[in-house]
Order: C-alpha cells, then sequence, then structure tokens
C-alpha cells in the first residue's frame, strides 16, 4: 500500500474500480485496513473489504478488496500529506510483508505504491533509501537494478540513487557489462526472446570524439563491444539527445540510461501518466508505480490511478512469461 499518509489506498481503490483484476489474477493489498476504509469515503468509491492473515486465506470471488494487514495503524491521527515516522515504518512493514511472502514463495510477484524516503528515514531504516535498496537487503541479490516502461519506451539504468557527480564515476565498463547482461536477461524471461539494446552516451553528442569526455571511448564503447561478442544485441554509445526518439519510434527494445535523471526525464515526458518500474536481479517479480507519494494530493480525490492498473497488468503479463 505504500505510506499511509500518501496516495497510495487512494489509487488502489481507484484500480479495483477500473480493472478487472480477478480475471487475470488472485490480488490482494498488503496494507491497512482503516486507511482502505478511509480511502473509499474519500472517492465515493465502495468495494467490500475482507481481512485475512495469510494468502491461503484469498477467496477468488471479485468485486472486493482482500487485505493483509500486518500491523495495526490508527488512521484518527494521521495527517494526510505530511511526513511521519510512524507512517514511513508502516510502508516499509508493508513491503517486508511482501517479500517475505515471495520469497516463501506464497505468492508470485509484488506491485508497489509509493513510499516517502523522509519517513523511511525517520522511522531508523537508515540505509533503505527506497524500495530497491530494501528488495537487495532482503534478497541479498549482489546486482540489482531498475527499469522504467511505458508504452513504447523501456529505460535501464545503470545508476538511479547517487549524485551527478557519484553517477559520472560510476561509468565503468565493468558496471555495464553487468547491466547490460542483466537487462539482457531481464527482459529475456519477461517474454522478449532477443532484446535490442541501446547504451545512452554520457557525454554530450557522445563526447566529440573526446573532445567534451573521454568515458565514451575509454569505458562505453568496449563494455558494448565485449557484451556484443557475447551473443548481446548492444549497441552504442549513441547520442543521449536521440536514443530515446529512436527507441520510441522501434529501433531498440529498451535504452540503457547512465544516471538517474537521463532516463527518468526522457520516460516521464514520453507518457508519465502510465509510466511503471520493474527491478531486475531478484528473485521474483516486481512492479511498482513511478510516482511518489503525492503529500500535496493526498486525501483529496485528485490522484490518477492509471500507473497503478498499469503497473498490476505489466506484473501479471511478466508472470504469465516466467511461469510458462
Amino acid at each position: 500500500m505504500g505510506d499511509p499518509a500518501g496516495v497510495g489506498a487512494e489509487i488502489i481503490v481507484k484500480a479495483y474500480a477500473l480493472s478487472d483484476l480477478y480475471a487475470r489474477s488472485l490480488p490482494f493489498v498488503i496494507g491497512s485496513v482503516a486507511s482502505i476504509e478511509q480511502a473509499m469515503g474519500q472517492t465515493s468509491i465502495s468495494h467490500p473489504i475482507v481481512k485475512i492473515s495469510a494468502p491461503s486465506d484469498l477467496s477468488d470471488e471479485p468485486g472486493k478488496i482482500q487485505v493483509l494487514e500486518p500491523l495495526g495503524f490508527d488512521v484518527s491521527s494521521l495527517e494526510m500529506g505530511k511526513v511521519s515516522a510512524s507512517c514511513g515504518n508502516a510502508a516499509v512493514q508493508y513491503f517486508e510483508t511482501a517479500v517475505r511472502l515471495c520469497l516463501a514463495s506464497q505468492v508470485h510477484g509484488v506491485v508497489t505504491c509509493p513510499i516517502n524516503k523522509e519517513a523511511v528515514h525517520a522511522a531508523g531504516y537508515v540505509g533503505d533509501i527506497g524500495h530497491q535498496e530494501i528488495l537487495a537487503r532482503m534478497t541479498g541479490a549482489g546486482l540489482t537494478a531498475t527499469m522504467l516502461m511505458t508504452r513504447g519506451l523501456k529505460v535501464a539504468h545503470l545508476s538511479t540513487h547517487k549524485s551527478l557527480a557519484e553517477a559520472v564515476a560510476y561509468v565503468k565498463a565493468p558496471i555495464i557489462e553487468e547491466k547490460l547482461s542483466l537487462t539482457h536477461e531481464s527482459l529475456r524471461s519477461w517474454g522478449i526472446a532477443s532484446p535490442r539494446i541501446a547504451v545512452a552516451a554520457l557525454n554530450p553528442h557522445g563526447g566529440e570524439g573526446g573532445m567534451l569526455g573521454r568515458e565514451e571511448i575509454e569505458e562505453i564503447t568496449p563494455a558494448v563491444e565485449r557484451c556484443r561478442a557475447l551473443g548481446i544485441d548492444a549497441t552504442g554509445p549513441l547520442p543521449a539527445d536521440s536514443v530515446f526518439y529512436r527507441a520510441i519510434r522501434g529501433e531498440f527494445d529498451v535504452v540503457l540510461a547512465l544516471y538517474h535523471d537521463q532516463g527518468h526525464i526522457a520516460i516521464k515526458v514520453h507518457n508519465f501518466e502510465e509510466s511503471i518500474t520493474a527491478t531486475m536481479g531478484i528473485p521474483f517479480i516486481r512492479t511498482s508505480v513511478d510516482h511518489g507519494t503525492a503529500f500535496d494530493i493526498a486525501g483529496q480525490n485528485k490522484a490518477d490511478a492509471n500507473g497503478l492498473v498499469e503497473a498490476l497488468s505489466a506484473a501479471i503479463s511478466m508472470l504469465n512469461q516466467s511461469l510458462a
């Protein structure tokens, strides 16, 4: 459900109204019953709520929201749109419960609503900047990466939560090779038999032969060439001001962006409303909305649930491939 002070409960209620989830899956919510009830009051959307204690309690009867509640949460003192340690703790507890169920093979995948990094930090989870860091900690995954997806464009990221200076220093051939291999294998497991991967350049105009930077010559090109020798269909480095357009046009299945904003801006300009994220390198499917807790509109019935609907649909489609 994400942070109770954000839009998570609201978009869940709206997503259940917008899509026939039970026709393709057996969904349930890990979160707060009281928050879901509050969101129904705010949106004037009504669904029967059934509290469960384990996935084995699930019913396939459509039209109701089944909720697993790992801890009680008092909404009477909740301030919507405000950073709160108790909300940060709840958000992490909800997600950790989902991860444990996935690792125990009790559920096949998890779709996440947004958490607030400041609230998570206030709750004492100093090392957990976001969902990806929690996933790495709990799964023991040595290499994880974020892929953003929207209609017509997929973007994997060499790095995400790093300062720009740190991100530039991170552009090293061995890391690029690892991420290209991870992207290749992830897309294959999600149903693309021979992924075509474009690698964005770091410097303007691809470095202009070294005049605007040498990372393309010394790090990116050698990494791409070694991956191609291993059978990975990688192309690049390609100037970042045109590579995303070429991917949208259909030349590539995914672009490997070299830092957070290089990829996120492209996705969000192209189609922010339906953009989602997926995590590569973990032993189960995890997708997420590509927006934050939206504290400025939380509790006001203004949140758009299309991103959550797309994240749910993508998770189900990816699971159909991985379970085939």
